[in-house]
């Protein structure tokens, strides 16, 4: 299973505004895990940076004016994402962006399905604060090159954390044994129960249990003796 991670840098908050991309950074994953290909460009643009934005970023415009415009660089974008998931932090902000671009230059949008990793975290861990620096944190995943933000550079601290978000690395390695079993002339893994933690009710547990059945009319579980 094939899924890009995808990150903007953009000279403001508001495309509406007439803000625009600068950076584009992603990262590609297989079955959850980053692999080593990866895309990243700048872009040329007529909007000055905000001060924020060029302090949150290090981007300047006097850095991006060598730089290729989001024109000259969509077509790689859209080579490597294909019809693939994308996976977004936010993701209204980056489509959004995204969009925008493709549409100045006369494209049409994307059509790719989108995870929001923002909408994940708060399912996954029950969490209103779920931005990117909270997770990291919360996951262990260093944060020690993060001095300022990157399209690529958060694409791949978000790969991770997306990975923890989907159950972390044993589960995408059990997957990878899966898929490789089934394929021709392959065993198939074995199930290690070792590993298995199997949570067993306590006699507390139970008496509870069988206390809340009687007090429900007509419970199936009472015609049964356990």
């Amino acid at each position: 299973m094939r899924e890009i991670v995808i990150d903007t840098e953009t000279t403001g908050l508001n495309h509406k505004a007439g803000d625009r991309i600068v950076e584009v950074g992603c990262v590609e994953l297989i079955n959850h895990i980053a692999t080593n290909k990866t895309l990243q460009f700048y872009c040329k643009v007529e909007k000055e940076m905000s001060e924020s934005a060029q302090k949150i970023s290090g981007i300047s415009n006097n850095f991006l004016k060598d730089k290729k415009t989001f024109e000259e660089n969509h077509q790689k974008l859209i080579d490597f994402i294909k019809n693939d998931t994308l996976i977004i932090h936010n993701a209204d902000f980056d489509v959004g962006f995204l969009n925008n671009e493709l549409s100045i230059i006369g494209k049409p949008p994307l059509k790719n399905k989108v995870i929001d990793t923002v909408l994940l975290a708060r399912k996954v861990l029950n969490t209103r604060v779920a931005n990117l620096d909270f997770l990291c944190r919360r996951f262990n995943i260093g944060l020690t090159e993060r001095k300022l933000h990157g399209a690529l550079l958060d694409s791949r601290l978000l790969a991770e954390v997306y990975l923890e978000l989907r159950g972390g690395k044993q589960l995408s390695m059990d997957l990878k044994e899966i898929e490789a079993a089934d394929r021709p002339g392959n065993k198939k893994p074995k199930n290690n129960k070792k590993n298995t933690n199997k949570i067993e009710p306590t006699e507390q547990d139970l008496k509870l249990h069988k206390e809340m059945v009687r007090g429900i009319k007509d419970a199936l579980w009472n015609k049964y003796s356990y």
